[in-house]
């Protein structure tokens, strides 16, 4: 089926959700995919932070083999044997005691937005104020369903769904003032990204989140941190969380769990744990056998893999400050391990240079209208970032280059009505 013939059904079947670029993808391999025509791509976007083990990884291809060939689905009524196996495996890297999976980061952020509303009623029956607040974080991003939308403090998301589920509040970005002025008793959780994602590649300041975790302490809600973009290695850390030496409440992941496979999970505490009861909650597909069983096997390579993401990412985040000072385009340079972003001068200027390295072969995306987001896989190597950086450079020039030319254009047309 050719690019053509699958726009056309796509524009006549699908809701008109998606702004896709016109690529037709038909293959991958570590870094790289291929498309209908044959032309390699080296893929930087890695399915927004999905695909971390790049393309067909033969551990993983090996793991979905052998457990499709045994079982899929069983549904929740039933035991598996990977659950519990995973579940044990998460906890011990986070810190945390319980998990609960589901299929996604919004599913898993519902559940974390419902616990914590839970958890706050089980322990507030004493005649204590009611704590039924959240407190987010402007510019944030967190999920396409309703809880998670309202706890979004992006506008375009929200407005044209409003109402949303109300009780939440937003605060100014690594404002520890606002903070304090916001949190009462009443505040059920404060609902964080350790780095907002859509929102540019923003980490918090280490000032901000303690004081987030220490008001959370005093008055018993609870910390709630979206790792569903930096969690699992992309930082260089399993959790960016413990780059600022703190611990939260309840911990969202999801994207690059299963390798590609639909999973999502919360990690929370025993003591929150305590929130949740038996038809409180659910899922039918969450946990699934296949899921769980290729997720384990994705943390096994992950161990082996984060040392390296933490060398990549500083070497990335050196070359994108070198280019910062050569480009007075490029505003800012922000990020973790391999999860790092620049701030371009315009959203045009954005626009044209992911159109640039597209035509070039290489795959980055552009998120809160200025911001180059790089996502590449954890297998990525020096090579590759250097392959980048160059087209990046070429890129920038030339569309500084079309700019000025546009401008003079311009201004001889007006000089000439």
């Amino acid at each position: 089926m050719s690019l053509a013939a699958v726009i056309q059904a796509e524009q006549k079947l699908l809701l008109p959700t998606y702004d896709r670029q016109k690529v037709l993808f038909m293959r991958g391999r570590d870094v790289y995919l291929w498309d209908s025509k044959g032309k390699r791509y080296l893929d930087f976007v890695s399915g927004i932070g999905v695909n971390a083990l790049g393309n067909a990884h033969p551990a993983i291809q090996k793991v979905l083999k052998q457990q499709a060939g045994k079982l899929i689905h069983t549904s929740n009524l039933f035991y598996h044997e990977y659950q519990s196996e995973l579940a044990k495996r998460l906890t011990k890297i986070s810190g945390l005691d319980r998990a609960f999976f589901c299929n996604s980061g919004t599913e898993a952020w519902e559940g974390a937005l419902k616990l914590a509303r839970s958890y706050a009623r089980e322990h507030n029956r004493n005649g204590h104020k009611a704590k039924w607040r959240l407190l987010a974080l402007e510019n944030s991003f967190h999920g396409r369903t309703f809880g998670a939308l309202a706890t979004t403090g992006q506008e375009k998301y929200r407005h044209p769904f409003a109402p949303l589920v109300p009780g939440v509040n937003f605060v100014a970005f690594n404002d520890l003032d606002d903070l304090k002025r916001q949190f009462d008793g009443s505040v059920c959780a404060i609902c964080l990204e350790t780095i907002q994602g859509e929102g540019g590649i923003n980490p918090l300041s280490r000032e901000f989140l303690q004081l987030a975790r220490e008001l959370t302490e005093k008055s018993g809600a609870l910390l709630l941190l979206d790792e569903i973009q930096s969690g699992l290695g992309r930082t260089g850390k399993y959790f960016a969380y413990q780059h600022y030496s703190i611990k939260p409440d309840i911990v969202t992941v999801a994207k690059p769990l299963a390798a590609g496979l639909p999973l999502g999970a919360l990690l929370t505490t025993d003591r929150v744990a305590t929130g949740m009861h038996p038809g409180l909650h659910g899922t039918t597909f969450g946990g699934g056998p296949l899921a769980c069983a290729v997720a384990i096997e994705f943390l096994k390579q992950l161990e082996k893999l984060r040392s390296h993401v933490g060398k990549l990412g500083a070497y990335f985040l050196g070359e994108l400050l070198e280019l910062k000072a050569k480009h007075g385009e490029v505003k800012d340079v922000r990020g973790m391990g391999l999860m790092l972003a620049i701030d371009l001068d315009s959203a045009d200027t954005a626009k044209a240079a992911v159109g640039e390295l597209l035509a070039k072969g290489i795959l980055i995306n552009r998120t809160h209208d200025t911001v180059l987001r790089f996502l590449p896989p954890y297998i990525a190597e020096k090579k590759h970032v250097d392959q980048v950086i160059d087209a990046l450079d070429v890129a920038l020039v030339k569309i500084k280059g079309s700019n000025r030319q546009g401008h003079k254009v311009a201004q001889r047309k007006a000089a000439s009505a």
